[in-house]
């Protein structure tokens, strides 16, 4: 497995419907590293956001879709989504405030 640093594993936070009604339970929804495992998510998301304790973290991959463009078939990249589950005294991520 490649060396990956705390900060090279989150890429993004997905923002959905979905996604933003799970806040209110403390889940917040990142796309990660593909190569990135639960243990490296939790330590990266408590490294990342000071205050916050990882109670919980749920994994899914996303295999790429069938895109085609005239004759050509390819397809996108595969992506791996993390729901992270906070425990209840941990502070919430700043970044979703206001949204």
């Amino acid at each position: 497995m490649a060396d990956i640093k705390y900060y090279d594993v989150i890429l993004k936070p997905v923002l959905t419907e979905k996604s933003m009604n799970e806040m209110a339970l403390k889940k917040y929804t990142f796309l990660v590293h593909p190569d990135a495992n639960k243990i490296m998510i939790a330590e990266a998301v408590e490294k990342m956001f000071p205050g916050t304790k990882v109670a919980a973290v749920n994994t899914m991959n996303q295999e790429g879709k069938k895109r085609r463009r005239g004759l050509v078939v390819g397809k996108t990249a595969k992506t791996k989504k993390a729901v992270v589950t906070l425990t209840a005294d941990s502070a919430d991520i700043e970044i979703f405030e206001g949204l």
